[in-house]
C-alpha cells in the first residue's frame, strides 16, 4: 500500500500564496475522458509537472501536492489513471482500486500524461515540463521519460525500478530510450525495494550516460514523504529541496 487516503504530503503550505485551483475532465488521444486537478500558480517561474499517483488513483494527497508545487510557481496537473474503468467521478476511501490498477496499460499512462502536459504548454509551447509521481507513479514517472513528451526530468518517489510492472518494462528495461535526467528518492526501510534494486537502477542509468541523482534515505519507510511522519520531517524536507533544486537545474 502506497498512501493512506487521509495523508498529506511533507510540505508546509506556504501562507497567503495565491493559486487557482480547477478539477478537470480531459480527453486522452483514444478518445476516453479521465479527471484531473489543475492548480496554477499567480507567478509562474516557468516549469510545470505532472504528478502521476499511488495505487489509489487522485485523491486529495495529490490535489494538495499540485497547490504545494503552484504555491512556489510551478503549474501542476495531477492525473487520475481510472478513466477508463472507473470514470470520472471523485471517490471515498472505500474506493476499490487494484481491480483498475490492473486494468491500466502503458499506452493509456502515456495518453493520459501526454493530455496533461499539453494543459500544461497550451498557453506556452516550449515550457519546460517534469513528472513526479509516488510507488506505482513512481514507476511510471520515470518509464515517461522515454515515452516520447520532451519531459525536461522525471521525478519518482519510492517506485519499483527494476521489476516489472503489469503490462510493461521495468523502468531499468527503457534506459536506452530515456531522454531526459533522473531523479529517485527511495526509503531505506522499505522492504518494497531492497537496496540491491536500487543500486542496479543507479548502476544502469549511469551505463547508459543517463544523468541521474539516487538518493536513499536511511531508516526512512515506504511513503516517508507524509505529513504525520514527525521522525522522518528530515527527509522530507531534504527531497522537497532536492525536487526544487532538480527543477531549477534543468528547467
Amino acid at each position: 500500500m502506497c498512501h493512506r487516503y487521509h495523508a498529506l504530503p511533507a510540505i508546509t503550505p506556504i501562507a497567503g500564496a495565491a493559486v487557482y485551483v480547477e478539477d478537470l475532465t480531459l480527453t486522452a488521444s483514444d478518445g476516453v475522458q479521465f479527471a484531473a486537478f489543475h492548480a496554477k500558480a499567480e507567478s509562474p517561474t516557468g516549469p510545470g509537472m505532472v504528478i502521476l499517483p499511488d495505487v489509489r488513483g487522485l485523491f486529495r494527497f495529490y490535489e494538495e501536492l499540485a497547490i504545494r508545487f503552484a504555491e512556489i510557481g510551478i503549474d501542476a496537473v495531477a492525473i487520475d489513471y481510472f478513466g477508463r474503468t472507473a470514470g470520472v467521478s471523485k471517490r471515498d476511501a472505500d474506493f476499490d482500486f487494484m481491480p483498475h490498477v490492473h486494468a491500466t496499460t502503458p499506452d493509456g499512462i502515456v495518453a493520459d500524461t501526454a493530455t496533461a502536459v499539453a494543459v500544461l504548454r497550451a498557453n506556452v509551447p516550449e515550457r519546460k515540463v517534469f513528472t513526479v509521481g509516488f510507488c506505482f507513479g513512481g514507476s511510471n514517472s520515470w518509464l515517461q521519460a522515454s515515452s516520447g513528451h520532451g519531459l525536461a526530468g522525471a521525478i519518482g518517489f519510492y517506485g519499483r525500478p527494476t521489476v516489472d510492472g503489469l503490462h510493461g518494462p521495468a523502468p531499468s528495461g527503457t534506459v536506452a530510450e530515456i531522454e531526459c535526467p533522473i531523479l529517485g528518492l527511495f526509503g531505506g526501510a522499505d522492504e518494497m525495494i531492497p537496496a540491491d534494486a536500487v543500486a542496479e537502477w543507479d548502476a544502469a542509468l549511469q551505463a547508459a550516460g543517463v544523468s541521474r541523482e539516487i538518493v536513499t534515505y536511511e531508516g526512512a519507510p515506504h511513503s516517508f514523504f507524509d505529513r504525520s511522519y514527525d521522525e522522518h520531517v528530515d527527509a522530507c524536507n531534504d527531497a522537497w529541496q532536492r525536487i526544487q533544486s532538480f527543477i531549477a537545474a534543468n528547467k
